[in-house]
């Protein structure tokens, strides 16, 4: 049985005063079988992790670099990450994949360092909208499938979140029956692939503006394990209507 995942990916918004709203989240009554992830900014996130600590929240990181320490000037490794309290790392954000020119390779070797570390990446993928229209969406996911998770993927480890470019921050959101058709595929792909215990143990999140209106309607899709919520995450109030409504699928 695959546990529920409502994850909150702040970006590049925060600063101490914002950790109040992780506190409200953290001593909000959630007994329930959902779990809960903030990721914060870096600078955010050893506070956010001992804010925490004795919630049912998880912090996260927003990205890291491939190898575990070096010489490589302002990057974070998923083991300094881990020192800091992070329990998961989003990687392959269509923000880093356009920003800094990261491809399914680079995002793949950091996730080998993420597993290496004891950590869990979610990895994120999802096609622009000239690639929608032209119907190519399931060749885009297909190749970014195979190209950015590691061989040694497990549902422990690997945690995959559907983000249409073309609906992140826009308002804009595909389809329930578009929805579901990418979901079905990353799992069919994920069983042919890894075999059907691995491959059905995955969780599958959906991302492009999800909001308290419709995160009901988006939960009842097939496949649809949680979300990856950007702005909505901000605030503990319209982040908690939509842990609530994924908690009551």
């Amino acid at each position: 049985m695959r546990r529920k995942l409502a994850a909150g990916n702040w970006k590049m918004n925060g600063l101490g005063s914002s950790l109040a709203e992780l506190e409200t989240l953290s001593k909000a009554e959630n007994t329930r079988q959902t779990d809960i992830l903030i990721c914060p900014p870096a600078t955010l996130l050893s506070r956010a992790a001992a804010m925490s600590a004795d919630s049912q929240v998880m912090v996260g990181g927003q990205d890291c670099h491939a190898a575990i320490t070096g010489a490589h000037t302002g990057d974070i490794s998923a083991e300094m990450l881990r020192d800091a309290g992070a329990e998961m790392i989003i990687l392959g954000h269509s923000e880093r994949r356009a920003d800094h020119n990261e491809f399914d390779e680079h995002i793949r070797a950091k996730a080998r360092a993420v597993f290496e570390t004891g950590l869990t990446a979610v990895i994120c993928m999802g096609e622009s909208l000239a690639e929608r229209e032209a119907d190519n969406t399931l060749d885009i996911i297909g190749g970014q499938l195979a190209g950015s998770i590691p061989d040694n993927a497990t549902g422990e480890n690997l945690v995959v979140a559907y983000e249409p470019i073309w609906a992140i921050g826009t308002g804009k959101v595909p389809t329930l029956a578009q929805i579901g058709e990418v979901h079905d595929f990353i799992r069919a792909r994920l069983e042919r692939r890894f075999g059907a215990g691995v491959g059905r143990s995955v969780r599958l999140l959906y991302g492009g503006s999800v909001k308290p209106d419709n995160a009901a309607d988006i939960f009842s899709v097939s496949n649809v394990d949680g979300a990856l919520v950007g702005g909505a995450s901000l605030k503990a109030a319209d982040f908690q209507v939509i842990i609530d409504a994924l908690d009551a699928t």
